[in-house]
């Protein structure tokens, strides 16, 4: 398990954690899957109902490890966890499904847990390469699209404006604003998002 330190020792609580990154297989008819981490948030919560050693923590009565001693009633912070699993088919088309939200830690204190969430999403500025920019008609309206292939490898497609279609259709390459998901179980396991352009 991937061990998040912080200055207030106990003040916090592990829960079961499924890793979110299980690598990538290809099928018997080509499709590429992959999983990865896709989120993380900071929720408040209530403690509800004690389970054994379990807790669960309203109002969504969701269910988690009761590590740190709570007691029904007492007020918590949880950071939650989404992955989303990739499907690639042999012509290159995309799908992807998101899971739920899951708890995987508890903290007493609201700025432990924002400590930890800003360590697995990480913001940046960064260069990409531009791969092309095209246009799309229907009827009378128009779309400007460019598509541009992050650090990772990944190419994305966004709409754009007709001054910044003019402005990419000879570049090369443009700053962007890149967002890493790190995998809580395994922390150089990254999933990078487009998070837009920073160019003006």
């Amino acid at each position: 398990m991937f061990s998040i330190t912080s200055d207030a020792g106990d003040s916090y609580g592990y829960t079961e954690y499924t890793p979110s990154g299980s690598g990538t297989s290809v099928t018997a008819d080509g499709r590429t899957i992959s999983t990865v981490p896709w989120d993380y948030r900071v929720v408040a919560g209530t403690v509800g109902d004690l389970i054994g050693g379990d807790m669960t923590i309203e109002p969504d009565n969701q269910q988690m490890a009761n590590d740190k001693n709570y007691a029904t009633g007492d007020q918590v912070w949880v950071l939650q966890h989404m992955s989303a699993t990739l499907t690639e088919d042999a012509q290159g088309r995309a799908q992807t499904v998101l899971s739920t939200w899951r708890p995987i830690k508890s903290y007493k204190a609201e700025s432990d847990a924002e400590a930890d969430l800003n360590r697995l999403k990480v913001k940046l500025k960064t260069k990409a390469d531009l791969v092309g920019v095209y246009k799309t008609t229907l009827g009378d309206k128009t779309r400007e699209f460019a598509v541009v292939e992050l650090p990772s490898g990944q190419k994305v497609k966004q709409p754009i404006d007709e001054e910044r279609y003019a402005q990419f259709k000879t570049a090369k390459q443009t700053d962007i604003f890149l967002e890493e998901v790190h995998d809580y179980a395994a922390y150089d396991l990254v999933y990078s998002k487009f998070r837009g352009w920073a160019s003006s």
